[in-house]
């Protein structure tokens, strides 16, 4: 195996794994494969990507991204107790913000999120989404109607997309979903097939024909019921939350 010396780790990695990779695929690919090389190192090199994940936490210049879901999701896997300890304790509610305008809580997302539990999470997404439509709108039902969705807070669709792209290695979202679906100038159809919703021209079934893991389309995650018409997804990706956030991508 090739080593590499402690010291070039901490001065490269440090350098590199501080810079914003939001936009920039080649970036994030070098910071992707260097997280793994460090945390097969062993020890000393996980404890420098702890360090370096605090960092980026503290530092305001950096958006918390799917790079940091990655440090974080890999060291909660460590083999060695002082790390998953250290990280438990000064990480204990995760890395994401779990902001909400209205007092929902979104702990039972992110923990889905982490683990992997894609379907579960998709399912508890729709719930939430629910929910901030029955508080703001005083109501109780139990589906999304269109003219719901103007009047959701946008930090909490914010927390909710944060959540789907840090812990989905940023394939999965609703602002992921809206820059697809402007990639195809608002093509509906085209944007099913883009997203996996539908091979060959046919809808998939739910749930085993959606895929529940990272080897997914973009966008396949989470998932909405496009049978009821696509006003809900338009109305959500026209929501204000998304207008100053979203980042150019090509699909």
């Amino acid at each position: 195996m090739n080593m590499i010396k402690t010291n070039n780790i901490d001065n490269n990695a440090r350098h590199l794994l501080m810079l914003p990779s939001d936009g920039n695929s080649s970036v994030k690919l070098r910071q992707v494969a260097l997280i793994h090389k460090m945390y097969g190192l062993g020890y000393d090199c996980q404890r420098q990507l702890l360090s370096i994940l605090l960092s980026r936490q503290e530092d305001r210049s950096i958006q918390i991204s799917d790079v940091d879901g990655l440090i974080f999701e890999l060291l909660l896997e460590s083999n060695y107790y002082s790390i998953t300890n250290d990280l438990n304790q000064l990480l204990s509610s995760g890395i994401v913000t779990l902001e909400s305008a209205i007092g929902i809580d979104y702990s039972g997302l992110q923990q889905l999120l982490v683990s992997k539990q894609f379907q579960k999470a998709d399912k508890l997404t729709q719930s939430l989404l629910c929910n901030l439509a029955q508080r703001n709108g005083r109501h109780a039902r139990k589906w999304l109607y269109f003219t719901d969705v103007s009047s959701m807070p946008v930090v909490d669709l914010l927390t909710i997309d944060k959540l789907w792209q840090v812990h989905s290695k940023g394939l999965f979202g609703l602002s992921i979903q809206r820059d697809i679906w402007l990639s195809t100038n608002s093509d509906w159809e085209k944007f099913w097939s883009k997203i996996g919703w539908k091979v060959n021209d046919v809808n998939c079934r739910y749930p085993h024909e959606f895929v529940w893991n990272v080897t997914a389309p973009p966008g396949h995650l989470p998932l909405f019921n496009q049978l009821r018409g696509v006003q809900v997804l338009a109305a959500l990706f026209t929501h204000p939350a998304w207008h100053e956030t979203s980042d150019k991508k090509s699909y």
